[in-house]
């Protein structure tokens, strides 16, 4: 489980729009790396929408705003078009990156148990070191407390 400090594991996924992204290509800019369970669920949406929203300032502090799941391309673009979301969204559907962040966790709800995504937010630098960490995020103002850490690198 990568921590603050470490390089950021390097990956190649599937994004919205088309084509590929690669992690390290995306040097010597900042990446903002998040993590989330599932598409167009309450809490997934309102944290798309508030990265959304704060894209201009997140490129003015010269980072990148990526979103993965484990959704497919297909779920991700009806996610994007139905909301008008801005962040490219990732698609994990073989679940190596999940897993290689650690993310990919044992849940219970409702007494049940189930393997699933600890929302989370990796914030990396531009040598592709890991900055700072935020697990099981909640999502009230989480896209601005990322946004003045990045501002604080």
């Amino acid at each position: 489980m990568p921590d603050t400090g470490d390089t950021a594991p390097d990956f190649t996924l599937p994004a919205t729009g088309g084509g590929e992204v690669t992690l390290s290509d995306l040097r010597p800019g900042k990446v903002v790396l998040y993590f989330y369970p599932r598409d167009d669920t309450p809490g997934c949406t309102k944290e798309a929408i508030a990265f959304t929203g704060l894209l201009p300032e997140f490129a003015a502090a010269g980072a990148t705003v990526l979103g993965v799941s484990r959704d497919t391309v297909e779920k991700h673009d009806k996610f994007v078009a139905k909301h008008d979301l801005g962040v490219k969204l990732l698609a994990d559907t073989e679940g190596a990156v999940t897993e290689a962040y650690g993310v990919w966790v044992e849940k219970a709800m409702y007494g049940r148990k189930s393997m699933g995504i600890e929302r989370s937010t990796f914030l990396i630098d531009g040598a592709g070191k890991i900055a700072q960490v935020w697990r099981k995020v909640k999502v009230d103002g989480h896209a601005e407390a990322v946004l003045q850490a990045l501002r604080a690198l």
